[in-house]
């Protein structure tokens, strides 16, 4: 069994049995950040919802107001001119079947891969080291484009790709500690939003399960659903 550090569960202690109000929640959450970095701030939703079924999955995009306060490193696969079109518009790493061989042997010192359309056939052969790890690039998640510096450029400045996992559970990042507790608010909203706008078509019964919040190393923070769902607070 795992024992709980003293700091955890000094951190825990602080932590209501009970949800809370978003703003209220965000600020609970900043004041337990109190490792030696800027932590990130994550939220960790369960949705009613069973992705082994296609029209229950989840996968799509959030542009967050504020951005994320992370640096993504972007990998590019694309052909020809495109490559250099990569290369100027900000790609971390650019190249063709140079690339694709270098991820075939396992090296992803990279956070998001982008391809163009023509490159998806040989794109699609490194499903087997791509696909556990979520990196496998997507039309609907706009990693897929001939419009490779507006994608790097939104993806640069806080728009993000995210999916639910196995059992129905959506687990992403939304800002950092240092992060004002409003811009926090502001981002979960969208991510609120976005995750209401998107519900599969085969959703059945209550959609929203769990809501809940944390940093890095904190405690996690329940957030009433209602109020979001209300857009009210106070």
């Amino acid at each position: 069994m795992t024992k709980t550090s003293k700091r955890m569960v000094a951190l825990s202690s602080k932590v209501e049995e009970r949800s809370y109000l978003p703003l209220e929640a965000i600020q609970l959450v900043k004041d337990n950040a109190n490792a030696k970095f800027d932590e990130t701030i994550e939220a960790h939703i369960r949705l009613g919802i069973d992705p082994k079924y296609t029209d229950q999955q989840l996968r799509t995009t959030v542009a967050l107001p504020k951005g994320t306060g992370q640096k993504v490193r972007i990998a590019v696969i694309a052909k020809g001119e495109k490559v250099a079109e990569a290369s100027q518009s900000g790609a971390d790493l650019a190249g063709e079947e140079d690339l694709i061989e270098k991820i075939n042997k396992g090296e992803m010192n990279f956070d998001l891969l982008i391809s163009t359309p023509d490159m998806m056939p040989k794109v699609a052969k490194l499903g087997r080291v791509l696909g556990p790890r979520g990196l496998m690039p997507n039309p609907k998640a706009g990693t897929v484009t001939t419009d490779l510096n507006g994608a790097i450029q939104e993806f640069k400045a806080g728009k993000l790709e995210f999916r639910a996992d196995k059992a129905g559970i959506v687990h992403v990042r939304f800002g950092k500690a240092s992060f004002s507790a409003e811009d926090l608010l502001e981002n979960l909203k969208v991510l609120f939003e976005t995750i209401d706008k998107n519900k599969p078509s085969g959703a059945k019964g209550r959609y929203w399960k769990s809501f809940y919040i944390t940093s890095t190393m904190g405690a996690s923070v329940e957030v009433d659903l209602a109020s979001l769902q209300d857009k009210k607070e106070d």
